[in-house]
């Protein structure tokens, strides 16, 4: 059995963010990743990716994005540049280790087992598994027809992996508008939006968007202020609009899909229409089965406070407005991950810590930029 004093579950950018952190602090840690190599979420992702934040405000603490920093990042320039963080910073990242069970100890000392049957313990735990967890999927899908082409969002790859036709995409987040952009070139696009979201143009005055939300400070605005509450029940296009989309791209735009037929499919205002293959953008669900602690209240919703929970020593990182609009950005993630190392590095959570012990082994990946 191997003990820590602190296990990091996820070698993503909320991960890689709080073991900067921790081993600025000295702290004897460990990052945890279930995947064959860091950055599952990103890699997981369709070919075109481009961010919505330019290079300036893609990066994580200690280390600039390379490049242009008024330019935006690929995501395949994304995953090269957390691979390189992991190996400048020596972060100790150990591969396919999936955590089957989490549970607090009797001795106040958590207990992490793996798939492989080992155990760890660690006197803290940081959960930074992020927003993308389970894909969801409708159940209106059941009704489609066996041979009719499905895929969620994070198995889309290329356009060349959609069969020809006519392509439903559903969901009207910044996800499905990319998604149907970029099919309208080879494919007729139906995109099915379930609620309308306000569009924000990606340059205002030859700034990038974010040049002005930062200057006014609304991204440090937290989700209990005033402004916060109201942004947090809102969701943004960035760089795409219902106008361009259809007048640009050739995309037809329908209401909510309620139901499906084989091939034929309805929609929320009656209309059918005969789909060939669908696109499902609809978002993920949390999955915090493996925990075995009391972090979800009765609403189904995880119980925290910045990410602190009612569990002593447990974390989370990398949430939805977990704190500001930017906790689940990879530019602003940084400042949750230095608020919870801060909290750790204090013990105010923690009954029992083993005293910090140097700094931490080079990573165990061999997938290095």
């Amino acid at each position: 059995m191997s003990e820590l004093e602190v296990a990091v579950v996820g070698a993503g950018q909320s991960g890689l963010a709080i073991g900067y952190h921790l081993a600025r602090a000295g702290r004897r840690f460990r990052i945890l990743e279930r995947a064959p190599q860091l950055a599952p979420a990103w890699r997981e992702r369709w070919d075109s990716l481009t961010l919505f934040t330019p290079r300036r405000y893609s990066a994580l603490p200690g280390l600039a994005v390379p490049g242009d920093p008024d330019r935006y990042p690929t995501r395949d320039e994304v995953v090269a540049y957390l691979e390189r963080y992991a190996g400048t910073f020596e972060l100790p990242v150990e591969l396919e280790c999936e955590i089957t069970t989490l549970r607090p100890g009797e001795d106040g000392r958590f207990r992490l087992e793996l798939s492989d049957g080992r155990m760890l313990t660690a006197g803290q735990v940081v959960v930074a598994t992020g927003p993308f967890q389970q894909p969801y999927v409708p159940a209106v899908s059941e009704r489609l027809a066996a041979d009719a082409f499905q895929t969620h969002a994070v198995g889309y790859r290329r356009p060349d992996d959609v069969p020809p036709g006519t392509v439903l995409v559903v969901g009207g987040g910044n996800t499905g508008y990319q998604i149907a952009k970029e099919l309208s070139a080879t494919h007729g696009v139906v995109l099915a939006i379930g609620s309308s979201q306000k569009p924000l143009p990606q340059r205002v005055l030859g700034r990038d968007l974010f040049w002005w939300l930062t200057k006014a400070r609304i991204l440090d605005r937290s989700v209990d202020s005033r402004l916060g509450r109201k942004l947090s029940t809102r969701d943004t296009l960035i760089g795409s609009s219902p106008k361009e989309l259809t007048k640009r791209h050739g995309v037809e735009l329908r209401p909510r899909l309620v139901d499906a037929d084989g091939h034929t499919v309805r929609f929320e205002d009656g209309r059918e229409l005969e789909v060939d293959a669908v696109v499902w953008a609809t978002g993920y669900r949390p999955d915090y089965s493996w925990i075995d602690a009391p972090i979800v209240g009765a609403d189904g919703r995880l119980r925290h406070r910045r990410g602190v929970t009612d569990v002593p020593g447990l974390y989370f990182l990398g949430l939805t407005w977990q704190h500001t609009r930017g906790s689940a950005l990879i530019g602003w993630v940084g400042e949750d991950a230095e608020f919870i190392a801060e909290r750790i590095a204090r013990g105010q959570d923690a009954k029992t810590q083993s005293p910090p012990a140097g700094a931490p082994a080079a990573i165990r990946s061999n997938e290095r930029s």
